[in-house]
C-alpha cells in the first residue's frame, strides 16, 4: 500500500486496512508449512505486514526485491540496446 494512496481517502483508515488485509503471524500460521511469504516492496511494516513475518524464516522478500532490481536492469539494458530503441532506428 503506497503512502500516497493512504492519503486519498479511499481507505476508511490505515488501522482498518491492516486489520482486514495485513499479513500477520496469526494468518501465516494458517498457511501451509512450506509456503513462502513474498512482497514486491517497498512494504509498510505494521500496516501491510508484521515485522516478524517480513523478517521471519518464511520470508523471501529481500531475495525477491534484489532479484526484481536485477530483472528491471536487464530489461532496461535490452530495451536500450535494441535496434528499435529511440534514436537507434
Amino acid at each position: 500500500l503506497q503512502r500516497e494512496r493512504q492519503e486519498t481517502g479511499l481507505l476508511p483508515s490505515i488501522r482498518e486496512y491492516s486489520r482486514v488485509w495485513g499479513i500477520t503471524e496469526a494468518r501465516v500460521s494458517r498457511m501451509r508449512p512450506n509456503a513462502p511469504v513474498m512482497h514486491p516492496g517497498p512494504m509498510n511494516e505494521g500496516v501491510e505486514i508484521d515485522a516478524a513475518v517480513a523478517h521471519g524464516s518464511r520470508s523471501l522478500i529481500e531475495q525477491q526485491v534484489t532479484n526484481g532490481v536485477a530483472v528491471r536492469m536487464a530489461l532496461l539494458y535490452l530495451l536500450a540496446s535494441s535496434p528499435m530503441a529511440p534514436g537507434r532506428a
